[in-house]
């Protein structure tokens, strides 16, 4: 178990983290790599990223609830965090930084196997908190009974798709079809991601073995049906669609000209156009199908909360203006809280057309997987 401490410098809890840029994050250039459940937060140790770049800089401070208007945390919190230490730690070390009566231990690992982790404690679990990449291992937690009930003041602070009594989501990713802008404009990329292998005029590009995309194609499956999706596959396969490692690369590839446009995560454009303002590559969104899903990072409460008072106020922290202002600039997800605007020539959330399905469903990958290969994919 990784332990934060305070290191006694008496921070001032009324800073704004963005005023005073104190949450700068480091090798941030790429999710490289891995098919875990947390591959969002995995990178591949490259070049640092600073405060400046893709849409950062002269940035307003940001609005919502300061957590100098939060109540203070005090006492011991123990944290199972399936977000990764690179992203998350230095945020969670601010929070606990803040006051000098509060200790924060932290347990990293990958999502799915804490929530299996939790299970086998059961009632000795020292988990407080779970914070997982996605809600599919939220809504796990929840289903094995693990978790508590959120107060509605914690939870109406997102919008309700977001949420449940069980669990909050804190940030945010949206599902869009990076295009290479010398080559395509707006206007050619299909509104409806059913659509592309008939009307898209390209060279497509996608990462079949990421986990990001299996569980898009999770999305088809749920909206679509099996047989739809099994046809979709198989046509864009057939088109000669370009693999990928990952959906960095993905779009790496897209600004180097090797394709025309891909299926990925929002934030992997924003990590090209970091590291190339100047890059060719642009962000487009089909309209309320499984190519617009936005999923999310989010916490709970577990059922074995020695003080869940403490425990729900820390979830608050994760939606206060700093933090949500964090994701923005240091890992370029939605925000969640409407009074902090993505990084980047983005649409609100509230702009975007996102498709009514339960996220947590996303999770369910095995069935895709076999789909996905019997139509031809490289899983």
């Amino acid at each position: 178990m990784t332990r934060l401490t305070s290191d006694g410098d008496g921070v001032d809890r009324r800073r704004f983290l963005a005023a005073t840029g104190g949450l700068g994050v480091a090798g941030l250039a790429g999710c490289m790599g891995t098919e875990s459940d947390d591959e969002d937060d995995d990178a591949d140790g490259g070049s640092s990223i600073g405060q400046i770049g893709s849409g950062r800089a002269g940035r307003d401070a940001p609005g919502g609830t300061s957590m100098s208007e939060m109540t203070d945390l005090s006492g011991e919190l123990t944290v199972y965090s399936g977000r990764g230490e690179f992203l998350v730690g230095e945020l969670v070390t601010y929070i606990e930084e803040l006051y000098d009566d509060f200790e924060l231990n932290v347990r990293y690992g990958g999502a799915t196997d804490l929530v299996n982790t939790i299970t086998n404690e059961g009632e000795g679990s020292r988990a407080d908190v779970f914070y997982s990449v996605n809600a599919g291992s939220l809504g796990a937690l929840a289903d094995a009974g693990r978790t508590q009930s959120l107060s509605e003041d914690v939870t109406d602070m997102v919008r309700s798709e977001f949420t449940t009594e069980q669990w909050i989501g804190t940030s945010g990713r949206a599902r869009t079809v990076p295009f290479n802008t010398d080559s395509l404009s707006e206007s050619g990329i299909p509104d409806d991601i059913m659509a592309f292998p008939d009307e898209f005029d390209g060279d497509l590009g996608w990462a079949p073995s990421y986990g990001s995309c299996q569980a898009f194609v999770t999305a088809m499956r749920i909206i679509e049906g099996e047989e739809a999706t099994r046809e979709w596959v198989e046509s864009v396969v057939e088109s000669g669609i370009t693999p990928y490692n990952n959906e960095f690369a993905a779009c790496q590839g897209i600004a180097d000209g090797e394709i025309d446009a891909a299926f990925t995560n929002h934030y992997y454009i924003q990590r090209v156009l970091d590291g190339n303002p100047e890059a060719s590559i642009d962000t487009a969104f089909t309209s309320g199908d499984a190519g617009a899903v936005f999923n999310v990072a989010g916490a709970a409460v577990v059922d074995t909360a020695s003080d869940a008072t403490l425990a729900e106020n820390f979830v608050r922290h994760l939606l206060s203006a700093e933090a949500q202002d964090y994701f923005a600039r240091s890992t370029f997800e939605y925000p969640l809280i409407p009074d902090v605007e993505p990084v980047g020539n983005l649409p609100t959330i509230d702009e975007l057309d996102v498709p009514d399905i339960d996220l947590t469903e996303l999770s369910d990958l095995e069935a895709t997987i076999d789909l996905m290969r019997d139509a031809g994919a490289e899983v």
